[in-house]
């Protein structure tokens, strides 16, 4: 399933995982984003099922991290579960100091688009298609 596919998923459905990692102090949470660099373009590069994988750093909070990752199904999360980059990432992150996390799983069954064909910003699902 390419990017584009998930723009407008009817059908079908993808895992989108999301959440919050704070270290002690900003100096450790630029450690943990810049060290973690090479595991995120690893990941998204090498694992098949991950469209998105990033751990960024929040700009309003100085010593977190917001986690974001998207996957095409269970079975390419769950193999990355079992891959050495998602515990090379555990470890990188787990020895430079976890002090709180707070992260989440999703499955979203149906995707649109958030503006419409003039460009205004819908919050309704508004294309007519229904989850299946």
């Amino acid at each position: 399933m390419s990017s584009a596919d998930l723009k407008l998923c009817q059908g079908c459905f993808v895992i989108i995982i999301a959440g919050t990692i704070d270290f002690k102090d900003n100096e450790t949470r630029e450690l943990a984003v810049q060290q973690s660099g090479a595991l995120q373009e690893a990941t998204r590069l090498d694992e098949p099922g991950c469209e998105a994988y990033y751990f960024g750093p929040d700009p309003l909070a100085d010593n977190r991290i917001q986690v974001y990752e998207l996957w095409t199904d269970e079975q390419s999360l769950g193999a990355h579960f079992q891959h050495p980059n998602y515990r090379a990432m555990l470890a990188l992150i787990s020895e430079l100091g976890i002090v709180a996390t707070s992260t989440a799983k999703f499955r979203c069954d149906l995707s649109e688009p958030v503006y419409d064909e003039t460009f205004t910003p819908r919050a309704d699902f508004f294309t007519g298609h229904e989850a299946q």
